[in-house]
């Protein structure tokens, strides 16, 4: 019997809550994926109303936000959180905010983005998310820090992806014509020179997969149910020894072992013949 602790993973939810429950099952069915019967993670979740923290973005008040997520974050480190997770990219804005008010690392959703399309062999991508994640620095400066040249939609695409965002999906309303709009913009990208996407919204996973693309997408995590499993795995493995496991609020907890293998970047490439039928897709 193994005498280290349990990691227990934070997350900072809620920013909606649609995304925040893909983050809670996805952690979960890893855990039952490898070693099946009754065991769960041992997650301690913070869920913010949304509404709050949305008008606060609108009004510029990132400081503001930025201190509400960082109270959040105090709390569940004094519930025994030993790494942190912001359940979405946007608020990565006030990451820095974040981890300075705690003690335990916070996992930076961009890092770990850039990690699995470096591992793809790619080296220009294409980014969707909301208007702030697209056109401000905080997220496309940490694609770049690792070696990516990131593209952005036009103005007329940015302002569809990010209204689509907030009007639809955080709302868990899908639409066809909408799943159009992206599949459009993210064709858009690929003719200006994406060799990948990254779908820098949980939420846009509810609307496109790999099938809406003629070139790899990597959303956070990856849309595909096994390949989302085995991105969400190698995040936390930079941060975790190879235990996970989840803590409910009642108390009881259930203690898990992952080994190394189960805990693998998914690795997507772009060989030449993908690129050429990427283009005949365009075509």
């Amino acid at each position: 019997m193994t005498t280290s602790a349990p990691r227990v993973i934070g997350m900072l939810g809620g920013m909606s809550w649609e995304s925040s429950a893909q983050y809670y099952r996805l952690a979960n069915e890893l855990v039952r994926e490898r070693l099946g019967g009754l065991h769960s993670a041992r997650i301690v979740l913070a869920s913010v109303d949304f509404a709050d923290v949305e008008a606060l973005q609108v009004a510029g008040r990132w400081d503001e936000a930025g201190q509400q997520l960082a109270e959040a974050a105090k709390g569940l480190e004094a519930a025994g959180a030993e790494l942190l997770l912001i359940c979405t990219n946007t608020m990565h804005k006030v990451a820095d905010q974040v981890q300075a008010a705690v003690g335990i690392p916070l996992l930076h959703l961009g890092d770990a983005t850039a990690k699995a399309v470096n591992r793809a062999g790619l080296g220009t991508v294409g980014l969707l998310g909301t208007a702030f994640t697209m056109e401000q620095g905080f997220y496309r400066d940490r694609l770049t820090s690792h070696g990516l040249h990131v593209l952005i939609p036009p103005p007329d695409d940015r302002a569809e992806v990010h209204r689509i965002i907030y009007d639809e999906l955080c709302l868990g309303v899908v639409r066809e014509e909408s799943r159009q709009a992206y599949r459009d913009a993210i064709v858009r990208l690929v003719q200006a020179g994406a060799e990948g996407v990254i779908l820098g919204c949980t939420e846009i996973e509810l609307l496109i997969s790999d099938t809406d693309s003629p070139v790899p997408v990597f959303p956070h995590p990856p849309a595909r149910r096994s390949r989302r499993r085995r991105f969400l795995g190698h995040t936390l493995e930079r941060l975790t020894p190879r235990r996970i496991g989840c803590q409910a609020s009642s108390g009881i907890t259930a203690v898990t072992r992952v080994t190394a293998a189960s805990l693998r970047a998914v690795t997507l490439n772009l060989a030449p013949a993908r690129r050429q039928l990427a283009m005949n897709r365009l075509s």
